[in-house]
């Protein structure tokens, strides 16, 4: 696939979003080769040591064409939030970047600013999990006050218990604490910011032939190896296809069927992404593809 770069600035920093499988660690590449950058994951689920393949990190080949950063470097039982990730990101703008991922709050955290929510106790998250598990998303969200539940996504099962947590450890909405935000560490206005928009047609069907060949390149020993420690309910779970892989690996659904679940969950993934970039990334540069 062939970018025209010469649009692109060489001297701001580089934000590069895009829903997953749309090609947008190749074009950071490109960028890190024409102008001296570094790449910069902005993807949440990058961010875990044990998801390579899963996760689509980039391939050791890629990160020995350019130094790549903040990839793999988070183990499964480590506490991290976006909240970790921008104190990450803040540390290394001393240096040409291009931040790339699909990950829209990251994004937003970094050019709008991030308010400091404070940590949820291990009590509370126990309860949300026991409540989420008996009762369904729908009781949490059923908790939850009108201006947050106006701003999260419903069917996000993390997200709605994330903000769940955030009533019960301080009393105060999720949305309210949003709205409380500091300065951002990458204005908008600085940077050259830039969303990906492919053709949903195009993107579908490479996200199939992504599957595929993660699963040749070894997805499948990843997940094997990381079923002693399966939580579902864990941050580093929700790799797309790692549900999908474990119910094959515990008998549950043939090989077969668990590539067709986690390629429609891949691209149901890839559908909330759009909606995030459509709502938030309004004055963002589109790039159109194929």
């Amino acid at each position: 696939m062939a970018f025209d770069l010469k649009p692109i600035s060489r001297e701001a920093p580089v934000l590069l979003a895009g829903p997953t499988a749309s090609g947008k660690s190749a074009l950071a590449l490109e960028l890190a080769a024409r102008d001296g950058r570094v790449v910069v994951n902005a993807d949440a689920l990058q961010v875990y040591g044990c998801w390579r393949v899963l996760s689509a990190r980039p391939s050791e080949a890629d990160e020995a064409q350019a130094t790549h950063l903040l990839y793999g470097h988070v183990a499964r039982d480590q506490t991290y939030s976006v909240g970790h990730w921008l104190r990450e990101v803040r540390a290394v703008l001393d240096r040409p970047v291009v931040i790339v991922g699909g990950t829209g709050l990251y994004f937003s955290a970094l050019t709008e600013g991030l308010s400091e929510i404070p940590a949820t106790s291990a009590e509370v998250r126990a309860v949300a999990d026991q409540r989420m598990a008996s009762e369904g998303i729908a009781a949490l969200l059923a908790e939850l006050d009108t201006a947050t539940l106006a701003r999260i996504d419903p069917l996000n099962p993390a997200r709605v218990q994330r903000a769940w947590e955030v009533h019960a450890t301080t009393g105060r909405g999720l949305a309210s604490w949003q709205d409380a935000t500091g300065p951002a560490v990458l204005p908008r206005a600085g940077v050259e910011a830039m969303v990906m928009r492919p053709d949903v047609a195009w993107l579908d069907a490479r996200i199939a032939r992504r599957f595929a060949a993660m699963l040749r390149e070894g997805a499948l020993d990843e997940v094997r190896a990381a079923l002693p420690h399966w939580q579902p309910n864990q941050p580093w779970a929700k790799a797309i296809g790692a549900p999908e892989l474990v119910a094959h690996l515990r008998g549950e659904i043939g090989l077969d069927a668990a590539s067709a679940a986690a390629t429609l969950a891949s691209r149901q993934y890839a559908k909330r992404q759009r909606t995030w970039f459509r709502s938030r990334m309004k004055d963002w540069r589109e790039i159109t593809l194929p």
